[in-house]
């Protein structure tokens, strides 16, 4: 956030939360991701003993709620007018609006007679606003972007995020910003390429299959390998739901540039498997104490200060993903794509092998969604009062 204030320097929070709602449409289970904003912690307190009758707010940091995602956003506006629900990661395959497994078609069928009181949809991992800008529908929402970290890993923090110009750095002025798609104040946001993302491409895991929406189709969305259903990716879904052609910009969206952590860059330049191995964090270190953070590293540091700073190999990678000129070995069913930074001799079918199972090695170390904390560890908003 760019600040014209006297806060610059200064780390500023807002009371925010993700739960999932559970409830069923015609006999169908839906389960949708909502993440929820709060002006004061005093309302933030409200939003708790409302909810806290749907589901137990301690048993998970995204807790599981037994309401209609309609309810919750009636229940949220009526507690504080400033109060906002936003879909979250709108199109991955599981819990989200647009799902391929339990999502819907349109945000109406979803939201009802409260889609009046949804302003903002979260793009997730995934996908990038270009994608999302082939629907005609989602014209007149704005599109945001968050990190959606759910691990500790410090990589994934930051990821995904949105860039304001405020002259009152406050939660109505950021909020107002987003319910009115105001450009001069919301000015961009920050991306991961949608190929990084986990549920990108189509595929099946335990195969290391994984297909273009055109591919998938050729198959009948049933795995080569071993016959079962595949997971169906966010691109091919977005394929799906389109009207428009891709490439097209509608009148007034927001801007957004790609990027992938600095973190990835590196290990992906050294030729490292972990991304939290010590040499990558030794080049990392380097870097933070020479340039104020991560994003002056990605967006604005020129090739020869990067490299001033650790070494040419490093600068010319960082500046190839500024450029876009990166390729992925693109995600599908739950592992994070891999970019390929450093162009060499190895065999494509030897090299997309060694990619497939690094990734399932860092599913192994990060188990984000398999691995559930013990409600004992965890905390939730109602241990602060």
């Amino acid at each position: 956030m760019k600040k014209k204030e006297s806060t610059i320097g200064s780390t500023l929070f807002m009371f925010t939360g993700e739960v999932d709602t559970e409830f069923q449409v015609k006999d169908n289970s839906k389960r949708i991701h909502l993440l929820i904003l709060s002006p004061t912690l005093e309302v933030a307190k409200q939003v708790t003993d409302v909810l806290s009758k749907y589901g137990n707010l301690n048993s998970d940091g995204r807790p599981k709620l037994h309401m209609s995602s309609p309810e919750l956003v009636e229940a949220i506006m009526e507690i504080d007018p400033w109060n906002e629900v936003i879909p979250a990661h709108i199109w991955t395959p599981w819990f989200s609006l647009y799902g391929s497994r339990s999502g819907f078609d349109r945000i109406e069928d979803c939201f009802r007679d409260q889609t009046r009181n949804i302003h903002a949809l979260e793009t997730g991992l995934s996908s990038d606003p270009a994608m999302n800008w082939r629907l005609t529908c989602l014209d007149k929402f704005t599109l945001i972007s968050n990190s959606d970290s759910h691990s500790p890993w410090p990589y994934r923090l930051g990821r995904e995020a949105n860039e304001f110009e405020l002259k009152d750095t406050s939660y109505k002025e950021i909020v107002d910003a987003i319910r009115k798609k105001d450009s001069k104040r919301f000015v961009r946001t920050l991306e991961s390429f949608p190929e990084y993302g986990k549920y990108h491409y189509t595929g099946h895991r335990n195969c290391n299959v994984y297909l273009s929406p055109e591919e998938a189709r050729k198959c009948g969305n049933i795995c080569p390998v071993c016959k079962k259903k595949l997971t169906v990716g966010v691109l091919d879904r977005v394929v799906e739901l389109a009207d428009r052609a891709e490439g097209y910009r509608p009148e007034g969206a927001i801007p957004y540039v790609s990027l992938i952590p600095l973190q990835e860059i590196i290990s992906n330049v050294l030729g490292v498997r972990e991304v939290f191995a010590k040499s990558v964090w030794e080049e990392y270190n380097k870097l933070l104490k020479k340039f104020p953070n991560e994003f002056h590293v990605l967006l604005e540091a020129t090739r020869e200060d990067i490299s001033s700073a650790s070494s040419e190999r490093i600068a010319d990678a960082v500046i190839r993903v500024r450029e876009g000129r990166i390729n992925f070995r693109p995600g599908y069913d739950g592992l994070y794509g891999m970019p390929i930074l450093v162009e060499n001799n190895t065999n494509q079918v030897e090299e997309q092998r060694k990619l497939n199972d690094q990734n399932k090695e860092r599913a192994k170390i990060e188990p984000e969604l398999t691995s559930k904390p013990k409600p004992t560890d965890q905390r939730g908003l109602s241990d602060y009062f």
